[in-house]
């Protein structure tokens, strides 16, 4: 098979929660999006018509489990079941960003693991692999049967503060206990110490009005940059930025890969005391939760990268060490 036989036999669909980073992922992997519409039914169900022969192709769909995330999981499951029925050789699951991941463990009585049942849905729908970005918890790989691919957004992220010479007295921190492994390998990368917010009151990460008191670390007079994995409402970032304030840090940033931004949460983040709020584009970030203290940085180059190699049958190791740029 010649290397064009090859190329043509990998097909990469988009759906509808990030169609400008599929297009970013499929310009690096230099393979048009394939022809695929979706539409719903007066009464919202989800019609996925595949629009192009898919048959015996490598098929890569990408899609973020994000808002409205039960539409961007049905039509994630829809679309697997339309390629498999279509006889697609093989259907590779591209999530950036997995929802309902928050739910990985039974922390309470008569709790539900939603990151475990979205993993037998998919697996139910006879998907060959995941690949996906940053999940809440690196142990969700193992809700799974099938190869999974995790990727890590830091190299990405730490290339933002080294561009911008933000390393000279430099601290790297946690907003809790719970993220002290994500600020570790973040503190490598900058060759930075970490501090961590003794944050004890879970509560207290949803309000702006207890700001942590206790910090594990030295911060006083230094730059910091909070890590976390995800910004949903802003207030947890916020009041970190708060509290080290208090401590006496000079500059605060803060840095995550999946930039929710649920109900005020650009808002609040503006007017907080971070510098700037650094995220990648694992989700769509509409004009209307832009703000100016944003910072995007793009995933596509990285999961185009990704995907070329694990089509290629190579290791995925070098995209560990690398700070692939926008």
């Amino acid at each position: 098979m010649t290397a064009e036989t090859a190329k043509q036999r990998m097909k990469i669909f988009a759906l509808n929660s990030n169609r400008p980073l599929a297009e970013k992922i499929a310009h690096e992997v230099g393979v048009p999006l394939g022809k695929a519409t979706v539409n719903h039914f007066s009464d919202g169900e989800i019609q996925v018509n595949i629009d192009e022969s898919i048959r015996g192709a490598k098929v890569y769909v990408i899609q973020s489990i994000s808002e409205p995330v039960n539409d961007m999981l049905m039509e994630l499951m829809i679309m697997v079941d339309a390629l498999r029925r279509a006889s697609a050789s093989e259907i590779n699951v591209v999530i950036p960003y997995y929802g309902y991941s928050r739910q990985d463990r039974k922390a309470r009585s008569r709790e539900p693991i939603t990151a475990k049942l979205i993993a037998d849905l998919l697996e139910m729908d006879k998907i060959t692999r995941v690949l996906t970005i940053d999940l809440h918890a690196a142990q969700i790989q193992g809700f799974f049967d099938v190869p999974v691919d995790h990727l890590v957004a830091a190299p990405l992220l730490a290339s933002y503060f080294t561009d911008h010479k933000i390393t000279e007295n430099l601290v790297v921190v946690s907003p809790d206990h719970a993220g002290v492994s994500r600020a570790r390998t973040m503190a490598d990368l900058l060759g930075a110490p970490i501090a961590i917010i003794d944050n004890r009151n879970v509560e207290s990460s949803e309000s702006l009005d207890e700001i942590p008191t206790e910090i594990i670390g030295k911060v006083a007079g230094k730059t910091c940059v909070v890590v976390d994995d995800m910004i949903d409402t802003g207030t947890r970032i916020t009041i970190s930025a708060e509290a080290l304030k208090n401590a006496g840090a000079t500059k605060v940033y803060g840095c995550a890969t999946h930039a929710i931004f649920s109900k005020q949460a650009p808002k609040i983040l503006q007017s907080s005391q971070l510098e700037k709020v650094v995220v990648t584009d694992t989700i769509r970030i509409g004009k209307e939760k832009q703000f100016d203290k944003l910072v995007e940085m793009s995933v596509g180059p990285l999961v185009g990268n990704a995907i070329k190699m694990i089509f290629n049958n190579e290791p995925l190791e070098p995209l560990f060490r690398s700070s692939i740029k926008k």
